[in-house]
């Protein structure tokens, strides 16, 4: 063991002169190496687009300026190292939607639709039609039959989309036309908040006329491509259907006449017409199933409140979108549809006090009337005094 030792310790110096040697000759041949070949500029290589586009390179630029600032930078161009004065300036498109003033306007898409496609193969073999239009039905599933026969009252022309309010809706796949449709579900709201929510006018744009209609309604007498020619031929902006008359009316406007196609105003009870182009004896439709253009929605969906779900008294208001207000709202009678009056939506009401729920969303009900009416006299009372200060 000792003669072991004694030959490992004699051995340390040899090992490390040999370590010492080797990488003194690596850092010499290394320098040789170097000495061989000419010196290298990277500002003579040619980066690929695919590597470096221009507008990577913009991009740069861009973000050391300001909205409205300039500036000349030079830039290699080709192989050759040559190089090229180019001026940049930052995108600033203000006629641009809000917030996208930053972008070039050619890939700015402001409005969107409600058009299903694949996950798969390219976008622009996605779509084999485009619907025309638009219906919505609010629904609980209690409701899914009375649902199934109007929705085949519409034809492939229509985008079918359901809200939910009770929650369920995989059950609806019984039926064929529910596995194309569109489902919204949030529990215990009203139309009028998913329409706030969900039915943007920038989102529904590229429809000519959207329904938005209720659950409970008979529609046996009902053909919704006659619907549109009917409402097109007579320049409607917001119509709803006739309904029959022998079933309980509030209004005398909205009640189905026999010998006409549409019509546009009626004569209602002493006291409640301060004019006969008004509301309820003109200028009115309910708002059970209404219809709307596309242009004439874009200003509905502003007015609807946020806070004010249920959407009562939109009725006597919906004739400041649309001028002259007496002849592009009215009632297409040979179209007519039966309100069935279920009160599906008051059972999702809460008890309070010992009341009945249906009393509860009731009673909300006309309190939203009463606070829409007040908001919408003291909005126009507000401009109308603005617009008298800034004119003198």
């Amino acid at each position: 063991m000792g003669i072991f030792t004694r030959s490992v310790v004699s051995r340390k110096p040899n090992e490390s002169m040999r370590l010492f040697v080797t990488a003194f000759v690596g850092v010499v041949f290394g320098f040789l190496i170097g000495l061989c070949f000419p010196k290298l500029s990277l500002t003579k290589f040619s980066l690929s687009a695919s590597i470096l586009t221009a507008i990577d390179f913009k991009y740069t630029e861009y973000t050391k300026l300001g909205p409205s600032s300039s500036t000349r930078v030079s830039h290699p161009v080709g192989n050759n190292g040559s190089s090229a004065n180019v001026t940049l300036k930052k995108i600033w498109v203000p006629s641009n939607p809000r917030g996208a003033e930053r972008l070039p306007p050619g890939i700015v898409r402001a409005e969107s639709d409600l058009y299903l496609r694949r996950l798969w193969g390219k976008p622009s073999e996605d779509l084999t039609s485009k619907p025309k239009y638009l219906v919505t039905f609010t629904v609980g599933y209690d409701q899914r039959k009375n649902i199934d026969a109007a929705v085949k009252k519409f034809s492939g022309n229509f985008t079918i989309l359901l809200f939910h309010y009770d929650g369920r809706t995989t059950e609806w796949d019984e039926f064929e036309w529910s596995k194309k449709a569109i489902h919204v579900s949030v529990r215990r709201q009203t139309k009028w908040w998913y329409a706030k929510r969900f039915l943007h006018p920038d989102i529904v744009a590229t429809y000519d006329y959207i329904f938005i209609w209720d659950e409970d309604l008979g529609v046996e007498h009902f053909n919704a491509e006659e619907y549109i020619k009917l409402v097109r031929k007579h320049g409607l902006e917001i119509s709803q259907p006739g309904l029959e008359p022998n079933k309980g009316l509030t209004w005398q406007m909205t009640k189905r006449r026999g010998d006409h196609e549409v019509h546009k105003e009626t004569e209602e009870k002493s006291g409640w017409c301060n004019h006969p182009h008004v509301p309820p004896c003109a200028a009115f439709v309910e708002i059970m199933a209404p219809v709307f253009s596309r242009d004439a929605w874009r200003c509905v969906w502003h007015m609807i409140q946020n806070d004010l779900v249920h959407g009562w008294g939109l009725d006597f208001a919906l004739r400041k979108c649309v001028e002259p207000a007496h002849e592009k709202i009215g009632v297409v009678d040979s179209q007519w549809i039966v309100h069935q009056s279920v009160p599906s939506l008051g059972n999702q009401g809460e008890s309070l006090d010992g009341k009945a729920p249906w009393k509860g969303v009731r009673e909300r009900c006309k309190k939203e009337w009463s606070i829409f009416q007040t908001r919408f006299s003291r909005a126009e009372k507000a401009y109308l005094k603005e617009i008298n200060s800034t004119s003198h």
